[in-house]
C-alpha cells in the first residue's frame, strides 16, 4: 500500500488509489514514443505517461529541475544542457510526439513581458525541434498571456510556421480546475497533428468541485514548515471577498480551503507564498476593515504559509514526489509546472486522436472526485511545463476557457 512520505510535520496516511487509477489509465497497448523538451521537474511528462505516452527523452538545462526529473523518471534519458546545442535530428524516426513548455517569462504577466525580445524566449527552439524531428504530433504549453494582446501576433507567427510544416494546429486556454486541479490556473496549450483534427478534452469537473481543502488541512502541516511570516498591510486594499484585495503584505494570498487555491507562482518561497488562516482571524479582520476601523500592525496570528509539498499537491503532483535543490528552487520548480492532471487530460485527447479510437474517460469509481480526495488528502496527481516562469493569476483577463483557434496546413483560420 502506497503511503505519503514520513518526516517532520508530515502525516502518515495510506494512499489507496494509484496515480493510474485516479487519472484513468491508458486504454491503448502501444505507448507513443515522446520527447519532453524544456521539461522542468517533469509535470508534463508525468501526465503524458499516465495518459499512455512513452517519454523516452527529456531535455532541461536547470540542474535542480533535471535532478528532480531524473529521480521521478528513472526510465527516461535526461539530457542536461543548453537546448541551443541540441541536434534534434538524432531523434527523427524514433520520436512520434514532441512535448514541452518553452520558457514563459517573456509572456508572463508576472514578468517584464519582453516577448520575442527576451533572450529566454524558447519558442524558436521548440519550432526547430518540430522541424528537425518531424513527429506525428506535438504538444506545447505556455502562459495564457502569449495568446492575448500584442503577444498574440507572435503566437500566430509560430502557428503559421507549424502549419507550413503540414500540421493541423489548434490552441486553447484551459482552466486547470475544469480537470480536477484544486487551483485557479490557466495555461495555453498548442497541439499540432498531421492529417487529423484534434478535439480538445471536455471538462471533467464542475468549477470548484475539487477544493484546496481536499488536499490541505489547517490543522496539520505536510512537509517542511515555511517559517516566513505574514504581516498586516499598512494601507490595505479591501474587496468584497476576504480572500481578495491586499489586506496583508507580500504577494502570497490566503487560501480558501472551501474553494480552489490561488495560482501557485514560481516566485513562492518567501512572502509570495500562499498561506492558510489556521486561527480563523481573516473573516473578523475583513469585517473590521469594512467597518472603517484602522488597519492592524504586526504579524498575523495563526497565518501559516504552505510548504513545497503542499504547493505540489495543489499542482496535483504525487505525494511521494521529491524536489531537489534549495527550498527556493523547489518552490520555483512547483510553480513553473503544468499540473499533471491537466497534462493527462490533454494527453488522453491527443492519444485518442492519434489512435483514432473512441475516447475512454476514467470510470466514476476511479476518477478523482471530491469524495475520494476528502478521504485521501495526500492523493494528488502527477504534473510541469517549461523551466521558465510560472503562470500568474488572471483575474478575469485571460481568454475564455472555450476560446480557441484551429487551422489546417497553410490556412490561417481563426487566429
Amino acid at each position: 500500500m502506497l503511503r505519503a512520505p514520513d518526516g517532520p510535520g508530515r502525516r502518515t496516511q495510506p494512499v489507496r488509489n494509484s496515480f493510474r487509477s485516479i487519472v484513468g489509465g491508458c486504454p491503448y497497448a502501444a505507448p507513443v514514443q515522446t520527447i519532453d523538451i524544456f521539461s522542468g521537474a517533469g509535470g508534463l511528462s508525468l501526465g503524458l505517461i499516465e495518459a499512455g505516452f512513452d517519454v523516452r527523452h527529456a531535455i532541461e538545462w536547470d540542474r535542480d529541475s533535471a535532478a528532480t526529473y531524473r529521480l521521478a523518471h528513472q526510465r527516461t534519458k535526461v539530457q542536461e544542457c543548453d537546448i541551443a546545442q541540441v541536434d534534434f535530428g538524432q531523434y527523427k524516426g524514433e520520436i512520434e510526439v514532441v512535448a514541452g513548455g518553452p520558457p514563459c517569462q517573456p509572456w508572463s504577466d508576472g514578468g517584464h513581458r519582453l516577448g520575442e525580445d527576451d533572450p529566454r524566449d524558447g519558442l524558436p527552439h521548440y519550432l526547430r525541434a518540430v522541424r528537425e524531428i518531424r513527429p506525428k504530433a506535438f504538444i506545447m504549453e505556455n502562459v495564457s498571456g502569449l495568446a492575448r494582446g500584442g503577444h498574440s501576433s507572435h503566437l500566430n507567427t509560430y502557428l503559421e510556421a507549424f502549419r507550413e510544416l503540414e500540421y493541423t494546429v489548434s490552441y486553447q486556454v484551459l482552466a486547470a480546475a475544469d480537470y480536477g486541479v484544486p487551483q485557479s490556473r490557466r495555461r495555453l496549450f498548442v497541439v499540432g497533428i498531421r492529417d487529423k483534427e484534434f478535439t480538445w478534452p471536455a471538462p471533467t469537473h464542475s468549477a470548484g468541485s475539487v477544493k484546496a481543502g481536499d488536499v490541505l488541512s489547517a490543522e496539520q502541516v505536510i512537509g517542511e514548515p515555511n517559517t516566513s511570516k505574514v504581516t498586516y498591510a499598512k494601507k490595505p486594499h479591501i474587496r468584497p471577498s476576504r480572500y481578495d484585495g491586499l489586506l496583508f503584505n507580500g504577494g502570497g494570498r490566503p487560501i480558501d480551503l472551501d474553494n480552489v487555491a490561488p495560482t501557485m507562482l514560481a516566485s513562492m518561497g518567501g512572502n509570495k507564498t500562499p498561506w492558510i488562516d489556521t486561527a480563523g482571524v481573516l473573516s473578523a479582520y475583513h469585517a473590521h476593515l469594512l467597518s472603517g476601523a484602522a488597519p492592524k500592525t504586526g504579524t498575523v496570528p495563526g497565518a501559516r504559509r504552505i510548504t513545497v509539498e503542499e504547493a505540489a499537491l495543489l499542482q496535483t503532483f504525487p505525494p511521494d514526489m521529491k524536489f531537489q535543490g534549495r527550498r527556493s528552487s523547489q518552490y520555483r520548480q512547483v510553480g513553473n509546472a503544468v499540473p499533471p492532471r491537466l497534462a493527462a487530460a490533454v494527453g488522453r485527447a491527443l492519444l485518442k486522436c492519434l489512435r483514432d479510437q473512441p475516447s475512454q474517460p476514467p470510470s466514476p469509481t476511479s476518477q478523482a472526485g471530491p469524495q475520494n480526495l476528502q478521504q485521501e488528502r495526500h492523493t494528488a496527481v502527477y504534473g510541469q511545463g517549461g523551466s521558465g516562469g510560472g503562470e500568474v493569476p488572471q483575474d478575469g483577463s485571460a481568454l475564455s476557457d472555450a476560446q480557441s483557434s484551429t487551422g489546417s496546413r497553410g490556412a490561417h483560420q481563426g487566429c
